[in-house]
């Protein structure tokens, strides 16, 4: 199985194949509207921002499952994130990250990446870099921001 054999929904409810992202560096991140981590939206737009044109896409997967932090429709959270931080890289359709109802691409990211982590998700802003070749190269712990994990992206570009 590979990362490429996933589809995820739009935030329309549209399935979208993670084989469009083929060749592309991935960084995967669970967010949320109410946490404070909210504000590494701002820092995740800069990458995208400096890094798009070079191969980076920022797949934003909203979700809720840590105390409640990403209530609201999908919509909602995109005008608030659209509107507060100016995001453009690809949001997603709200997704659970952990037990039973877990998005597949999660299982498979978590067991690519559990490491030192563990292979729970353990809080909103957990993120996952990955190569051109769909390779699950690193983990990133929610207070890891996104200047801190620039040269990583760098690095793969």
């Amino acid at each position: 199985m590979s990362l490429y054999d996933f589809s995820v929904k739009t935030r329309d409810g549209k399935d979208v194949s993670l084989k469009d992202y083929e060749g592309k560096v991935l960084l995967v991140v669970n967010t949320a509207t109410g946490c404070g981590f909210t504000p590494q939206y701002t820092g995740l737009q800069e990458l995208y921002n400096k890094y798009k044109d070079q191969g980076l896409e920022i797949l934003d997967f909203p979700c809720n499952q840590f105390l409640n932090q990403a209530p609201g429709s999908d919509e909602e959270i995109h005008t608030f994130c659209t509107g507060r931080f100016g995001i453009t890289f690809p949001q997603f359709a709200k997704i659970d990250v952990n037990g039973k109802n877990e998005h597949p691409l999660y299982t498979f990211l978590k067991k690519q990446q559990g490491g030192k982590l563990g292979s729970r998700i353990k809080w909103n802003f957990t993120k996952f870099l990955i190569g051109r070749d769909g390779a699950v190269l690193k983990r990133f712990a929610p207070t890891d921001t996104p200047e801190q994990i620039e040269q990583f992206i760098k690095d793969l570009l």
